[in-house]
This record gives structure tokens, C-alpha cells and sequence, in this order.
């Protein structure tokens, strides 16, 4: 049995946070209720190409394991239908604006006087205080506010978004971490409480090194394409034929390197000896371990330092990971049921096994009859 079996959670959200939240703790066991528009649903429905089955490949990965219903929350007897679905869950979770449900008489003051026992989970762009606490936002341009783009590309270059929904994924673990906190709590007083995440507070806290080396120097970070502040050699090299990533974190795999590269006595070398001393000869180190690097191939490269035990990597690719036996031995890729699409599952597992995906992603308003939704409610396939 799934730890959250039995856990009902009502699920009012759209595109990436709300409904990766949702599916995690879909995927921990929780009956999660997906409440979608009834025209059109989820944005992330039409976020494509490539869609599959006529529905975007996003919103099959973010919403397997869910049953769905279409409500018009303009609708007063729906809007009251839903109030009947919150005093029976256990979890409300919602990335619509901070108000919106609050002017519904959807709140979580206003719901906890229904069902004091729920725990009410709120993802936002900016957080719930603050003079921001209303504005929209979306990934890439939280990123560009909080400061993630001022780390992230080349130095000489403008910063450049991370490529992946980083802000977006990371709100939705904290929301689901803060949910199943508020359900061990409850069990010890009865009562549910409310969880706040947002966007700009997850990228603050994945700022948390680069604000203290700030605070600690006055030196803004320079932005880094592969490599660390901090550390040498811990980057991207170039080879004969593309890059590999070293990672040399310590002195002694920094000397094992040395033996590699055809130059043990660098390992002794005052220039190199510490981390401290290749950081401040780092640009001299870093060209005369490219040059011997560029003699040989990433493949050739890549199985020396392994064998040596100095850790790196290939620069991979979505077709390399799909395809690696590390990820096949892991369980991550799982098929869908009665779509044959295979999707990444929950990254985490419980006694050796990892939660697997039961059901596809639900079709517009597909369980409204299962949910006792009102007539008025349509649904689409």
C-alpha cells in the first residue's frame, strides 16, 4: 500500500507547479480530484506540439494517476458543489492567483470553517505577503527576477534561463512536502493548516550558496557555462571530438587526474597543490589540461578517468538517458496505460520500490459523473 493511500486531494490548477504537486502525491497513493474549466480545461492541454492522443505531451506527464472534473467556477451552483468536495478532502491544492479563490468564498479561512481538519496548499509566482503577492508569473520571467539568469549562461553573454522548469517543479516538491507535513501534524492536533509555496521563494532558496558567497565577499558571482565558483577542476573539457565534464572535487582526485593527464608532479606542484591554489592558477591549469585533453576522444577519455576513479560524464542527451541502462535498472521510465506513451515517474522510492504510474492522464471533466458533479457541469473527451 502507497503511504498516502486513502488521501483525498482536490487539485484547482493549471500548467506546471499546481499539477506536479499533484502528481506527487498522486503517485505517493492520494485520490487526486484534477478540477479543470470546462472550456478547454488546463492551458497545459494545448501546450504543444507534440501532442499525443490530441493532448499535449506536458499534460500526460504531469497528471497521470488523477481522476478529472470540469467545473465552471463562474457558476454558483458549482462553485458550491466544489465547497462539498473541500469539506470532504483532505488536501486542497491550487496555483490559481492569490484572491482568486478567496472572492469564490474558497479560502482557506473560508474553508477551514467548513472542514478545520484540511490542509489548504496555495503555489503563487511571489509568495502570499509582500507588495507582489498578487502579480502573475511564469518560469522564465520569475527566473529572470530572482536573479537566476544573473548566474547561469557564459560571462562574456547576457544570462540565459535554465533550460528546464526548475522554479516551476521545485514549488511543486516544497507544496507536497508541506502537504504531507500538514497531514503528520494533523494527526498530532486534529487540525489542518494552510502551505504556502511560490516561485520566487524556490529560487531564492536555490540561491541559498551563491547569497552567501555574495554576503560573504561583496563580489557579485560570474556566471559559470559548466563549472563551479568554487571549486577546480569541476567543469566541462574540451576533447578531440566534443566535451567531458570533470569533476576533480578534492585533492586527491585532482591527483589522480594528474596521472592521466601524464603529469603526476602537478599534484605537488605549489600552483596546484590545494583547491585554493588551483582556484587562483585556475585559467593556466584549465589550458594545459585542455591542450592534452583535445589529443584524444570524450569515449577515450571518459573510460580512463573512470577506471581511475576520477568522476565524469559525457555531455548526454534526452535519446542517450532514454536509452541508458542506468535508467532502465532504475524504474524511472514507466508506461501509461492505454496510450503507450512512457513517461519519467516519481524520482524517489520506498523499500526498493518506486510508485509506479496506474492510470493515464484524465480527459476534460472525464470523472464528473463519479464525482456527483451538477448537471449544468459538461464534460468533454
Amino acid at each position: 500500500m502507497l503511504p498516502l493511500t486513502g488521501v483525498k486531494v482536490v487539485e484547482i490548477a493549471n500548467n506546471i507547479a499546481g499539477p506536479y504537486a499533484g502528481f506527487i502525491l498522486a503517485a505517493l497513493g492520494a485520490e487526486v480530484l484534477k478540477v479543470e474549466r470546462p472550456d478547454g480545461g488546463d492551458d497545459a492541454r494545448g501546450w504543444g506540439p507534440p501532442f499525443w492522443h490530441g493532448t499535449s505531451a506536458t499534460f500526460h506527464a504531469l497528471n497521470v494517476n488523477k481522476r478529472g472534473l470540469a467545473l465552471d467556477l463562474k457558476n454558483p451552483a458549482q462553485i458550491a458543489h466544489l465547497k462539498v468536495l473541500a469539506s470532504e478532502a483532505d488536501v486542497l491544492l491550487h496555483n490559481l492567483r492569490p484572491g482568486v479563490l478567496e472572492g469564490l468564498g474558497l479560502g482557506s479561512a473560508a474553508l477551514a470553517a467548513l472542514n478545520p481538519r484540511l490542509i489548504y496548499c496555495a503555489i503563487s509566482a511571489f509568495g502570499a505577503k509582500g507588495p507582489m503577492r498578487g502579480h502573475p508569473g511564469y518560469e522564465p520571467m520569475v527566473q529572470a527576477f530572482a536573479g537566476l539568469f544573473s548566474i547561469n549562461g557564459y560571462p562574456d553573454r547576457p544570462g540565459v534561463r535554465m533550460g528546464t522548469s526548475v522554479l516551476d517543479l521545485g514549488s511543486a516538491t516544497w507544496a507536497a512536502l508541506g502537504c504531507v507535513a500538514g497531514l503528520l501534524q494533523r494527526e498530532r492536533t486534529g487540525k489542518g493548516c494552510t502551505v504556502d509555496a511560490s516561485l520566487y521563494e524556490t529560487a531564492l532558496g536555490l540561491l541559498t550558496v551563491h547569497f552567501a558567497r555574495y554576503q560573504a565577499s561583496g563580489e557579485l558571482p560570474e556566471r559559470q557555462p559548466s563549472g563551479s565558483l568554487a571549486v577546480v577542476i569541476f567543469q566541462a573539457l574540451d576533447t578531440a571530438d566534443g566535451q567531458v565534464i570533470v569533476a576533480a572535487a578534492n585533492d586527491r582526485l585532482f591527483a589522480k587526474l594528474c596521472v592521466e593527464l601524464g603529469h603526476p608532479e602537478w599534484a605537488d606542484d605549489p600552483r596546484y597543490k590545494t583547491n585554493a591554489d588551483r582556484h587562483a592558477n585556475k585559467a593556466g591549469l584549465i589550458a594545459a589540461v585542455t591542450e592534452i585533453m583535445r589529443r584524444d576522444t570524450s569515449a577515450t577519455w571518459v573510460a580512463r578517468l573512470e577506471k581511475a576513479g576520477v568522476p565524469c560524464s559525457a555531455i548526454n542527451d534526452m535519446s542517450h538517458i532514454g536509452a541508458h541502462p542506468q535508467t532502465a535498472a532504475l524504474g524511472m521510465v514507466q508506461p501509461v496505460p492505454e496510450i503507450d506513451l512512457a513517461l519519467m515517474s516519481l524520482p524517489l522510492s520506498l523499500d526498493g520500490e518506486r510508485p509506479p504510474i496506474r492510470t493515464r492522464a484524465p480527459r476534460l471533466g472525464e470523472h464528473n459523473a463519479d464525482a456527483a458533479a451538477p448537471p449544468a457541469t459538461r464534460g468533454e473527451s
